[in-house]
């Protein structure tokens, strides 16, 4: 397919009223998904067991619900969705900069596979099937380990899930997130605002201790160590204050979870 043709559909499929409205409800059933494991994590501060703290627990505690499948499947079509949009924003970049351009496009297209990645934990429960996310980041940790340069690329791995923490932490604490936001004057945008910047942070320290566990387990063989977001949540409550900690960035996912929702109404889609 030429590549004037891909642009042309993709803009076609942004043009489209009932995309659109898919779109904002993959914000919608993103918020779901995060205030899901920010009450998790919370529920393990607390005490024990909570149970996994991560997309596949939060499909699971889903599936449970009275109509879960059905939730499932929306969550699945909304994500699915979104990746599409993430990716027509990608190829409909037009900044005159060409630096700019390409890295605004790698940011969409990483946003749009973290999205295709929760819609198919989805799709999996939807199914009936079931997913571990921490087993996963084990596995292929274990399998880096044993190949030739393994350890470096897993190093690799490692550093950039903590940029990408950084980068939410930076991105919360200066409000970039609203520029992609048509808010409301007043107390409403102000308070969205502020949701978006707690929520951010909380968010990017998570996604931050990931990635630092990813190149823990390089530098010491331990795939064990790489368990993803569920292991990195926990293994917050084994720092000082530990649990406070981790009670905080539960509720600051939770606090993220609610901005998804604004997001969903005021997105510039």
């Amino acid at each position: 397919m030429e590549p004037e043709t891909i642009k042309e559909t993709a803009s076609a499929a942004q043009s489209s009223r009932p995309f659109r409205a898919l779109a904002r409800i993959g914000y919608v059933v993103l918020g779901i998904v995060h205030l899901i494991i920010g009450v998790i994590a919370i529920s393990v501060a607390v005490g024990p067991g909570g149970g996994e703290a991560d997309q596949s627990g939060a499909m699971e505690q889903i599936a449970r619900l009275p109509f879960g499948v059905v939730v499932l499947w929306v969550i699945v079509l909304g994500l699915a969705a979104l990746g599409i949009w993430q990716v027509a924003e990608a190829l409909l970049e037009r900044d005159s900069d060409a630096k700019k351009k390409w890295g605004r496009r790698i940011k969409e297209l990483g946003t749009a596979v973290a999205y295709f990645a929760i819609g198919a934990t989805a799709l999996v429960y939807a199914l009936g099937g079931r997913s571990d996310s921490s087993e996963s980041s084990t596995t292929m940790s274990a399998q880096l380990l044993a190949a030739p340069g393994g350890i470096l690329v897993l190093v690799l791995i490692g550093l950039v899930v903590l940029g990408i923490g950084v980068a939410f932490i930076v991105r919360g604490i200066r409000k970039d997130f609203a520029k992609q936001l048509s808010l409301p004057a007043g107390k409403a945008g102000d308070g969205i605002r502020m949701f978006g910047t707690v929520g951010y942070v909380a968010k990017g320290i998570a996604v931050a201790v990931v990635g630092v566990l990813f190149v823990v387990a390089a530098f010491t063989h331990d795939p064990e160590k790489a368990g993803g977001l569920d292991s990195a949540l926990k293994s917050l409550a084994a720092l000082p204050f530990g649990q406070i900690i981790l009670w905080l960035v539960g509720a600051g996912l939770v606090i993220y979870g609610v901005y998804c929702f604004a997001r969903a109404r005021y997105a510039r889609l």
